[in-house]
């Protein structure tokens, strides 16, 4: 049997993750991989095209001033009669030179324009993609997961965490690439031209990779704080939003604003802290390739005064043409450098939004062992349970052996729990030895003050949580051995808070049964009690609820919830304080509704409202935990126990 947690803090609202996880930036590229490998490579072509194209005017800079160098020198020497023969000789040669830079130049620019509307593409299907697996995977988590993270907290990957991945892979890697290349080429064809003048280079790469990594490295702890200072933020303002209305009844506006101006000077001051970091690393790194830049024109100078032999790759002269192509070749080269620096930032923050995302992906999916499931049924001429290939109105529990054998258990609402034992946290128990049954057809009602345990029992009976101790079974079947789809869509439920979805009254009716019929709907409707009210709607079961059905009164929403459970037309049925917000004249259209849902099903009732379960079959009284009383309305009052004193008003539920 499956343990509760034991800290159900998660790695947002507890204790933050303060760097990034190493491997995040792989994993990045492990799904652009996934998703889009052909374009990717497409992408990764076209940069380095692009890259080289835009490393490539120096050499030839280099090459047209050596032409030049030597039409002069040819001149002064004797060696040409004058320009126009020097122009003659030389002239062919530099419009070949400048063809082909041309021709590289187009390339490069074509490159470029392929790559660009590609990585548009790439990038926005990326996040598209993204965002299908948070909300799959947000599905499968377990109910704990919402208990322990703020809505707003779990917004905020949808939102800024999914924006930092987008600057990540529309601008950071695609710009790394390119600075990346452009550095391999500029340093090849540097070497190429002065070993001497590239070591000089070096030393400033050095003190500029040092700066990086110290300033750097500060400011990627801060970026992730930022994010998580963000997603708390966000988080309390939702929260504030939906409960705008409490906080203004019990004038909680300071008590709001001052809550508000807390975690907002926190985000402040990590937001401070990480651009303080990233805004003093710029001008640092800009004023060391400045320093450097001036460095090589003096040791270009002196290398050529001094007739120092040139070491290189070609073994070409050092000469004036060489040192200017050069000079613009180490321009070239630091700017480089300056972009990678500043593509770190948001390097590290893309990373921290991408941690956080995966994080996400990473918690453990609602654990599923089950493989009982529920299928349509009917029966033979024998009078046999088989399956059958459409809705019967007969559901049935098909149940395989390991033997390869396969039985079926008619679906009829039986639940039984033994001895059930339960904590949200592992060392604090909050039901205690709990055993009851509820027969095909009863119904059961749970009274006791708040925090008794009520709600908790229908949680266990859906597995929305697993039990420490105990059994529960369904049908004679243990619960664990259902699989949970199957197990929920056998239950229907009624809850005080009811949550209506964007959309018509028909699709939220629907939402019990997304087969159902409109005929379906409507009688299900019918059946609630919700069908005149709706015809009086402005266009009937067409109308249109926003807001969480914003438009209607509590009773109106409970009538279309009631609807919904309806349509489902499940076996067992849980009404959780299903009118504990309305009125009395609405209670009592409600209960009309739900007594005619509630009709042949196994139903369990929890309700503050003592007059409301009366005609239950069982009530039970909750206290701490435990089962304290247990009987019909009648045995209990005869009892004169608590149950007694809470209907003659001698005791009153909190």
């Amino acid at each position: 049997m499956n343990k509760p947690v034991k800290n159900p803090r998660g790695p947002i609202m507890g204790r933050p993750q303060k760097k990034v996880k190493k491997g995040t930036f792989g994993r990045v590229l492990k799904y652009l991989f996934q998703f889009y490998k052909g374009p990717i490579i497409l992408v990764g072509v076209c940069i380095v095209l692009s890259a080289m194209a835009q490393a490539s005017p120096s050499i030839f800079q280099r090459t047209v001033l050596d032409y030049v160098d030597k039409a002069l020198k040819g001149i002064m020497g004797g060696e040409l009669s004058g320009p126009a023969e020097a122009l003659e000789v030389y002239f062919p040669h530099i419009v070949t030179t400048v063809s082909i830079l041309i021709g590289i130049y187009v390339v490069g620019l074509i490159s470029s324009f392929i790559y660009t509307r590609t990585m548009a593409t790439v990038t926005q299907g990326f996040l598209h993609k993204m965002r299908c697996l948070m909300f799959s995977k947000m599905q499968k988590l377990p109910i704990k997961y919402f208990d322990r993270n703020t809505h707003g907290d779990i917004m905020s990957h949808y939102t800024n965490d999914i924006d930092t991945l987008r600057q990540l892979v529309s601008q950071s890697i695609p710009q790394i690439i390119t600075a990346s290349v452009t550095l391999i080429t500029v340093a090849f064809f540097m070497l190429f031209m002065s070993g001497w003048m590239t070591l000089v280079v070096v030393l400033g790469v050095i003190a500029i990779t040092i700066v990086t990594k110290v300033i750097g490295g500060g400011g990627a702890k801060y970026f992730m704080k930022q994010q998580i200072s963000l997603g708390k933020t966000e988080g309390y303002v939702e929260e504030m939003i939906n409960g705008q209305k409490v906080v203004k009844v019990f004038n909680h506006e300071k008590k709001s604003v001052e809550e508000f101006d807390k975690l907002n000077n926190q985000l402040c001051n990590d937001a401070t802290k990480a651009n303080k970091y990233a805004n003093t690393l710029m001008p640092i790194i800009n004023n060391i390739g400045h320093i450097l830049y001036v460095l090589i024109v003096f040791a270009g100078i002196l290398l050529v005064q001094f007739n120092v032999p040139n070491w290189s790759i070609s073994g070409m002269e050092l000469n004036i043409p060489t040192v200017i192509a050069f000079i613009g070749m180490s321009k070239q080269f630091t700017n480089n450098l300056s972009t990678l620096s500043q593509q770190a930032n948001a390097i590290i923050m893309g990373l921290a939004g991408a941690e956080r995302i995966f994080d996400m992906l990473d918690e453990e999916p609602e654990a599923d062992n089950g493989y009982v499931t529920l299928v349509d049924a009917e029966l033979d001429e024998s009078g046999n349970i088989v399956e059958a290939s459409k809705h019967t109105g007969i559901w049935a529990w098909k149940h395989p052996h390991g033997d390869g054998t396969v039985t079926y258990t008619r679906l009829m609402g039986d639940v039984r729990m033994d001895m059930v034992d339960f904590g949200y946290v592992e060392d604090k128990i909050v039901l205690h030895d709990i055993t009851l049954f509820a027969e095909p057809g009863q119904k059961i009602a749970f009274v006791g003050a708040t925090g008794a345990g009520k709600t908790t029992i229908t949680n266990l009976i859906n597995r929305f949580y697993d039990i420490a101790d105990g059994k529960i079974r369904y049908d004679g079947i243990n619960i664990n051995k259902i699989k949970k789809d199957d197990l929920r869509r056998s239950l229907g439920v009624v809850l005080q808070d009811v949550n209506l979805f964007t959309g018509t009254v028909m699709d939220n009716i629907r939402y019990g049964r997304l087969d159902a019929t409109d005929e379906e709907c409507i009688e299900a409707a019918k059946l609630a009690n919700a069908h005149s009210f709706i015809e009086m709607l402005p266009d009937g079961y067409n109308t249109m609820l926003t807001g969480g059905g914003s438009g209607l009164s509590q009773g109106q929403r409970q009538l279309i919830s009631i609807a919904r459970a309806a349509v489902a037309d499940p076996p067992v049925m849980i009404l959780d304080e299903a009118t504990s917000s309305i009125d009395t004249r609405t209670e009592a259209i409600v209960s009309a509704g739900m007594d005619s849902l509630m009709k042949g099903r196994t139903v369990f009732v929890i309700a503050h409202r003592l007059s409301t379960i009366k005609n239950s079959d069982v009530i039970m009284v909750l206290e701490k935990g435990r089962i304290i009383e247990r009987g019909s309305h009648e045995d209990l009052i005869a009892e004169k126990g608590k149950y007694y004193q809470l209907y003659t008003g001698a005791f009153e539920l909190d």
